[in-house]
């Protein structure tokens, strides 16, 4: 429900009318502003109230949801979830009205509304479970971010800082093999290492019979190597090499229900040959 008839501020401006948005419902809307009204006048503590709204539609910013909101009651504090990586709004907010009952109306109202092709779902926050950082920040002009993240990443570095962040991530590479054996887990996979050019995996690497190895399991393509040459040539040349031999790929199985399809067939086959003798 929102709300107006024209009133005065404190300093005297005119405010637009408060309407309740459901007309058998007025009178009710009526005596809760009154009571706020009366609240106020006498001086006594107002508390203000909270609500969360999701299921915005991404297109809408601070700005229109301010401009809709202000329409029930002041909007104190508002503050749109956005993404640190992108800035694009997360579909969900967090409002703060001047008074908690204002709030509560708020939400009852807009609940379940349909907004911009949504379904919009409000929910009004008790004290105790609003944090005390949760409009941290939210007065501030909102700026796209400029990615820094990724450009600190791509960022030409040293060969000493090169060699760190690879031993840090060989590093991480060897505890997850380590937790996926103590798991049970056979999974082998490249990783970095298979990133790794020849030079530095012999830096990093001790020397094992493995270096004269004919293929690498980790390079697509096998290892030409003068050892791998002169096994071949030691090899005994098989006579047949000459002889190509093709192989077929086995027929498929019939299932039993193409066989008793092939069978029914066969007998009226039969039972028409007959039919045509006689």
């Amino acid at each position: 429900m929102a709300a107006t008839e024209s009133t005065k501020t404190s300093k005297g401006t005119p405010t637009a009318p408060l309407l309740s948005l459901d007309p058998e419902r007025q009178q009710e809307f009526q005596a809760k502003v009154q009571s706020v009204r009366k609240a106020v006048a006498k001086n006594d503590k107002v508390t203000p109230g909270v609500i969360y709204v999701g299921h915005i539609p991404r297109s809408l910013s601070e700005i229109h949801l301010r401009e809709y909101f202000s329409q029930f009651g002041a909007v104190k504090r508002l503050r749109l979830s956005r993404s640190k990586k992108t800035g694009g709004s997360k579909g969900y907010a967090f409002m703060e009205f001047e008074y908690d009952e204002v709030a509560k109306i708020v939400a009852d109202t807009m609940n379940n509304y349909l907004f911009g092709e949504r379904i919009l779902k409000c929910q009004f926050m008790p004290p105790e479970k609003v944090h005390e950082k949760l409009f941290k920040g939210c007065e501030r002009t909102f700026r796209k971010p400029t990615n820094p993240a990724v450009k600190r990443y791509n960022r030409e570095r040293t060969p000493e800082e090169e060699a760190k962040m690879m031993k840090r991530l060989l590093r991480k590479e060897r505890h997850l093999r380590e937790r996926l054996a103590k798991k049970g887990i056979d999974y082998d996979f490249p990783g970095f290492a298979a990133q790794l050019s020849p030079e530095k995996k012999q830096r990093m690497s001790e020397p094992t019979s493995s270096l004269n190895a004919s293929v690498n399991s980790e390079d697509p393509t096998p290892v030409c190597t003068p050892t791998f040459l002169e096994r071949r040539k030691s090899q005994p040349k098989d006579s047949e090499d000459n002889e190509v031999i093709l192989k077929l790929p086995p027929e498929s199985k019939k299932t039993a229900a193409q066989k008793n399809k092939a069978a029914k067939l066969q007998k009226k086959a039969t039972r028409k040959k007959q039919k045509s003798k006689t």
